[in-house]
């Protein structure tokens, strides 16, 4: 213990033969170290002339104060005397014959310095393309703006955005494209006129998750979540680009389906990391982890499942008092769309996902926050909590993203006798021209970012996007919280309203219905009224009264009980007499 080992893999084509060949640097060795090679259930091993025999395996090493230890369960260690000087040893593996294998022992190579691989090489992208942005463009209370990134560049790499994170500078952000790349992106400051981009990293496996962890040093370190690992990125010689792509963690579960994405990285305040993998499409789940959000320690030693019963959970969001939260889409065991509250243990409705024993539908599962139809969200992608005094009443809220239709919501919700649920409002009329994949607050500027891509089915055309969403200040005529009361629901809206309007029961319309969960793609729409027709049922709306505050409106509802799926729309004024319109999607669980 305590002494440093470099350890590298290789393959040698030997007189007609292939032989693994594994090098080792050792450092200074105060007593014997012993190093398993390998091991052969149930087969004898002999030593011969420095060359051990097992099965028809020929194992021979090159390296001075070595010697071989077989044990009788057929297990091949290598026994490195102690030593106050650092040593290179090269040990050679391969299916021929103990004649042969001494040839290659002749013939190979002297055992390299691995500590050369250590320092770093010439970058490979040296190049820093620089692009200008241009005028953002109002929408409601928000103006945004795209930030520009180099489409074409001399790799003709694809810009589809998976993941983002920022430095504590706020100027300076990382950013990782589905098809494997992972850019540096500097100069984000007001005016966006010359944001720089380097491609530091390439070749790693559909990359959609970023992010970037302060180590004991207080240096800043870029983490990537891919579909085969968590790879924290080193630049070993201060050029910028990184040198060395290290396995984190490696504990990802990969099989050749093509859906089981990795999503998403975040982490809690103890500095554990998170990230949701996908199940199968239409097929069951083959090893645990399909269709879980998954835990690993900040040391990334080990990993564990925290929950199960997803289908596609595109990401993860995790709250200032370490709640979390992630989405599923629409499929087979998912009605329709879902926003989910999640807890250690939980279960959210895939029963094709595989995370522990079968389960049984009689045992049901874990309700969401809210259902959201197609029309609504044909894809969710994963929330954040807003963190920024910036966003004014908006602080301490949840903002939903979607892939599906390149749009940006509100969460409003609540928890009743433990139970989540809530609905969900678009915060901005734009629709993005891509999907949207990943959102991050801006710790210096205070507003959000936020990028996508397309790459599946989607309502959104554009191959990637990256975009800035600032808050002006100016009046938020939506709702921005809403709470299920025993007569009916309680929506407050951020700005004062106009009594006369607002207290109009005519100004509203609500509609309800349930979904069916099977093993189906999907749900129709069934009515509450009486389960075995297909449809809505209108809800009369026989009251509507306006809080002291004239901010909040309690909605009175006739025969209110709990829903998977209730729609509310709005058109009254504000106190200064601008309208107010909008579209609430809810679910109700419980009903006080």
């Amino acid at each position: 213990e305590g002494v440093g080992v470099l350890d590298s893999p290789d393959w040698e084509e030997r007189a007609a033969v292939g032989v693994f060949a594994r090098t080792l640097n050792i450092a200074r060795t105060p007593g014997e170290l012993e190093l398993q090679v390998l091991q052969v259930s149930g087969a004898k091993g002999e030593v011969d002339g420095g060359i051990v025999r097992i099965g028809d395996l020929s194992v021979g090493v090159v390296g001075a104060e070595t010697g071989w230890n077989v044990t009788g369960e057929g297990a091949v260690r290598l026994r490195i005397g102690a030593s106050d000087k650092a040593r290179r040893v090269k040990v050679l593996m391969g299916r021929c014959s103990d004649e042969v294998m001494l040839g290659v022992i002749r013939g190979t190579a002297r055992a390299e310095d691995l500590g050369e691989l250590c320092r770093g090489g010439a970058a490979r992208y040296p190049q820093k393309l620089t692009v200008a942005g241009g005028a953002g463009k109002v929408e409601g209370a928000f103006v945004v703006e795209e930030i520009p990134f180099p489409k074409n560049n001399p790799w003709n790499s694809r810009m589809r955005f998976g993941g983002l994170d920022f430095f504590k500078d706020g100027r300076t952000a990382a950013i990782c494209t589905w098809d494997g790349d992972v850019w540096m992106v500097r100069g984000i400051d007001e005016g966006l006129k010359e944001v720089s981009w380097q491609r530091i990293a390439s070749g790693l496996f559909q990359p959609l998750g970023v992010k970037i962890v302060a180590n004991q040093k207080g240096e800043e370190e870029i983490y990537v979540c891919c579909r085969d690992q968590i790879v924290r990125l080193h630049d070993l010689n201060g050029d910028g680009e990184a040198d060395f792509y290290e396995c984190f963690n490696g504990d990802h579960q990969v099989t050749e389906h093509f859906h089981e994405f990795a999503m998403g990285l975040q982490t809690d305040a103890e500095g554990n990391f998170y990230y949701a993998k996908a199940g199968r499409h239409a097929l069951d789940g083959v090893v645990p982890q399909h269709g879980t959000v998954i835990k690993v320690s900040g040391d990334g030693r080990k990993s564990e499942i925290v929950c199960d019963g997803f289908r596609a959970p595109n990401g993860i969001g995790i709250g200032p008092s370490g709640e979390m939260i992630t989405t599923d889409q629409e499929g087979f065991w998912m009605p329709a769309n879902r926003i989910n509250l999640i807890r250690p243990g939980g279960f959210y409705g895939n029963l094709w996902s595989h995370a522990s024993a079968p389960r049984k539908a009689s045992e049901g599962y874990d309700p969401p926050i809210c259902w959201l139809p197609g029309p609504v969200d044909r894809s969710p992608a994963e929330d954040l909590w807003v963190t920024s005094e910036k966003w004014g009443p908006l602080k301490g809220k949840i903002i939903h993203t979607s892939y599906g239709m390149g749009t940006i919501s509100l969460v409003m919700h609540e928890v009743v006798d433990g139970v989540p649920q809530g609905g969900v409002v678009q915060l901005l009329p734009k629709k993005f021209g891509t999907g949207i994949m990943r959102g991050r607050f801006n710790p210096v500027d205070g507003q959000l970012y936020v990028c996508g891509l397309v790459g599946w089915s989607s309502n959104c055309a554009d191959p990637g996007g990256f975009y800035r969403i600032r808050y002006t200040g100016g009046p938020l005529r939506l709702p921005v919280e809403m709470h299920v009361r025993r007569e009916g629901v309680a929506i407050t809206f951020a700005e004062p309203l106009d009594k006369a309007t607002a207290e109009d029961t005519a100004r509203y319309g609500v509609q309800r219905w349930n979904y069916r969960w099977t093993e189906n793609y999907g749900s129709k729409h069934y009515r509450v009224s009486d389960p075995s027709k297909e449809g809505m049922d209108e809800v009369n709306v026989v009251g509507a009264v306006l809080s002291g505050d004239g901010r909040t409106v309690l909605l009175k509802l006739e025969d209110l009980k709990p829903v998977m799926q209730m729609r509310i729309d709005v058109d009254i004024k504000s106190a200064d007499g601008e309208q107010v319109k909008a579209t609430i999607h809810q679910t109700i669980n419980r009903v006080p």
